[in-house]
């Protein structure tokens, strides 16, 4: 049954992982057809006008929107995944989590000097792993020209992170 607004598709749980988290559960919104349709849909006409070469996805599920994003405007794909899980040479980047370090990574041939480069992924949290993933972009000497997510939880503040770049988010919860 089609849902008024994107965010209906979307269930949160409360208390998970932990007591006063509100999880904001993205499979919801893809194992339905209206919804993993509208979703893409919503985030194509967020890039018209945008010029751009290829579509950036993170581990995991930028990978379920950017791949259906990129087929639906003939673009390529690049993926972006944890450390050690790609097979060619590679350049990473690190971020910081709550507790620790992460890193990304991606080809060295992934994006040319030049390409014009949409990232994309489900979610900006603290935007730590959107902004290493313009760092890699910037690397490889590619041009990020718009980062476009599904949710967006304003009150981990991610966009500050973020200011240098075109931003956009389907949908936006005031909380973490």
């Amino acid at each position: 049954m089609k849902k008024e607004k994107l965010e209906d598709y979307v269930v949160t749980i409360p208390d998970f992982p932990k007591k006063g988290i509100m999880f904001r559960d993205i499979t919801s919104l893809i194992q339905d057809l209206d919804g993993l349709e509208r979703s893409i849909d919503e985030m194509a006409a967020a890039l018209e006008g945008v010029e751009f070469d290829k579509v950036l996805g993170l581990e995991s599920r930028g990978f379920i929107f950017g791949t259906a994003l990129a087929y639906k405007l003939h673009k390529g794909f690049v993926p972006v995944r944890k450390k050690g899980k790609l097979p060619r040479a590679t350049v990473s980047a690190e971020y910081a989590l709550e507790y620790g370090t992460a890193e990304i990574e991606m080809h060295t041939d992934a994006i040319k000097p030049g390409e014009k480069v949409v990232i994309v992924d489900d979610l900006i949290a603290t935007g730590g792993t959107l902004e290493a993933a313009c760092r890699l972009v910037k690397e490889l000497k590619g041009d990020v020209v718009k980062i476009a997510v599904v949710m967006e939880l304003c009150g981990l503040n991610g966009r500050d992170q973020l200011k240098d770049y075109d931003v956009v988010s389907l949908i936006k919860y005031p909380g973490a």
